[in-house]
């Protein structure tokens, strides 16, 4: 468990890292980095599923400025939850789950998140 909480929704799966800072606009919810396999795609109210996070620290912030904005995803779940991220949702307030095996996982599964006990069920 990287931060406790708990969480229904819909999945949004990248087999790719994310980089939150000049990724995913903190405004919007919407993943703008070019090439990125969610580009134009939001993350609000989804469960973001991904390996890991890359890229500057003030990716931490682009985080918590999702929350602050209303359009955070409603948990994150990572293979492993790097310090960017990490921080980033301890900042937030969002469930974050790491060392799951995310390749079972596809875009718009029903996912049932409890950080509190590290699990992750798809519904």
């Amino acid at each position: 468990m990287i931060n406790p909480g708990k969480a229904k929704g819909e999945a949004i799966v990248s087999r790719e890292p994310i980089g939150f800072y000049g990724g995913i606009d903190a405004k919007t919810g919407v993943v703008i980095e070019k090439g990125h396999e969610l580009e134009g795609k939001s993350v609000k109210d989804k469960i973001l599923v991904f390996p890991q996070g890359k890229g500057s620290t003030v990716g931490s912030y682009v985080i918590y400025g999702l929350k602050k904005n209303g359009v955070a995803p409603a948990a994150i779940v990572n293979k492993e939850t790097e310090t960017i991220v990490a921080t980033g949702v301890i900042l937030a307030g969002i469930p974050c789950v790491d060392g799951i095996d995310i390749d079972k996982i596809k875009t718009g599964d029903k996912l049932k998140v409890d950080a509190d006990e590290a699990t992750v069920e798809v519904e």
